[in-house]
């Protein structure tokens, strides 16, 4: 069975970044067959040809009317395809600066992100600021697709150049093992396949790249879980309604039934097994976990990312929000954090705003205290301000409503992050995640 790869794609305006993307799925099999026809249709009504092929491959991912009529990504578009040796799901992230905060949205949850750049232009402004993002959101992999090589006839020192400029920034910002990949989306040079017009080039094509990159949830068996167990309760499963039949005649059947009572919810971190010693938070209550139930039967141990429920051996006041962890490696709760918000919404976040902050499955009040600064993103450094408009990145300090255990983000991507919510439409108004100060 093939493991799952999440990544998202970013790049400027006008580096090929849909061409890319379309490339990709059309040389791996991924489009179907009345798909493609209407893309080849609509691109030739557009003038494509020659080298092109009749096919211009940014329509299979810019689909909505303004991204084709302007040329650009707009929205975070989604694609779901699988090779002979993994399932992939695609998050083609927009690449203006007016639409940053949608390129936080598809990196969230990414275990790579492959960034374009321009062979012609080099690292940009807007390069620096997604391996800005990349490095806060600290995604596990990060790839350098050099993009339109084809249009410097292969020269192989130019791309030495680029990459160099490339490895610089990416010290800079902190970010380790960056892999970089000569590429041309039109051409399809080093998308799926090695080119032979690159043979200065021994490193693997992109998708032999992300085909062999471990996702986190390998990453996570590697590391034995990924720290200590903890799973988020999203709902608490009690029998409703009548017996089965088959039940009805099987004495210990019917009082299993009704004396079942299990936590359901997924697994963000470490491992749990049959026989472990865990603790309820809020409540503080320590209890033995008696059986590990799925959709497919019973299990004796649950590794992250798996959804499960969880019997107790005891009966415990919990509900949605509650959360489980093991006894000997209980997050501290905290009632004030200090956090790094990346602003999502048109309305500018100011001291004393009352928010909602969600954080695993709880939702509790929470008010701005203080806005520490904003992200210069060339640099990474932390200026003055007082308030954070859409697509700022900035340090904040909330008071909560109530007691949560959010973790340190560097020490947990999936318990250290959260969402600020208005409290009265409901609409997120910023991504957070707690930082150490």
């Amino acid at each position: 069975m093939s493991t799952l790869l999440r990544f998202a794609t970013a790049g400027s305006v006008d580096d090929g970044k849909s061409t890319l993307v379309g490339r990709l799925l059309h040389d791996a099999k991924a489009i179907l067959a009345d798909q493609f026809a209407q893309i080849e249709s609509a691109s030739r009504a557009r003038g494509f040809g020659g080298d092109a092929g009749g096919f211009d491959f940014a329509l299979l991912t810019d689909g909505l009317r303004a991204e084709r009529e302007q040329g650009i990504t707009i929205d975070v578009a989604y694609r779901y395809f699988a090779t002979d040796r993994r399932s992939f799901i695609l998050a083609d992230c927009p690449g203006h600066v007016q639409y940053t905060r949608n390129m936080v949205t598809g990196a969230t949850t990414a275990d790579a992100v492959v960034v374009l750049v321009d062979a012609r232009k080099g690292v940009l402004e807007q390069t620096r600021r997604h391996l800005a993002v990349v490095s806060l959101l600290r995604v596990p992999h990060v790839v350098v697709a050099v993009n339109k090589i084809d249009l410097l006839d292969y020269d192989a020192a130019v791309f030495e150049r680029v990459a160099a400029d490339v490895v610089a920034v990416a010290r800079e910002l902190g970010l380790d093992g960056v892999h970089v990949v000569p590429v041309s989306a039109l051409a399809g040079d080093n998308v799926v396949e090695r080119s032979a017009r690159t043979s200065w080039y021994r490193g693997p094509a992109l998708l032999e790249l992300l085909e062999t990159l471990p996702s986190a949830a390998e990453l996570a068996e590697r590391e034995d879980g990924d720290g200590a167990f903890r799973l988020d309760v999203q709902l608490v499963l009690r029998p409703q309604g009548a017996l089965a039949p088959e039940l009805v005649s099987r004495p210990d059947a019917a009082e299993a039934y009704r004396d079942y009572r299990a936590f359901a919810g997924r697994v963000t971190s470490g491992t749990v097994r049959r026989g472990d010693l865990v603790e309820v938070l809020p409540a503080g209550i320590l209890t033995t976990v008696v059986g590990i139930d799925t959709a497919d039967g019973e299990l004796a141990e649950a590794r992250a990312p798996r959804s499960v429920a969880l019997r107790l051996a005891d009966e415990v006041d919990a509900s949605r929000g509650a959360v489980v962890v093991a006894a000997d490696a209980a997050p501290a709760a905290v009632r004030e954090l200090e956090a790094e918000l990346f602003q999502l919404d048109a309305r500018p976040l100011v001291p004393g705003a009352r928010v909602l902050v969600k954080a695993g499955t709880a939702t509790v009040p929470a008010l701005v205290t203080g806005i520490l600064g904003r992200r210069d993103l060339d640099t990474l450094e932390t200026t003055p301000a007082d308030r954070l408009e859409t697509n700022d990145i900035g340090r904040a300090v909330l008071r909560l409503g109530a007691e949560l255990p959010i973790e340190e983000y560097a020490a947990n991507r999936a318990a250290g992050a959260f969402l600020v919510i208005h409290p009265q439409d409901g609409a997120t108004l910023a991504a957070g995640t707690r930082s150490s100060g």
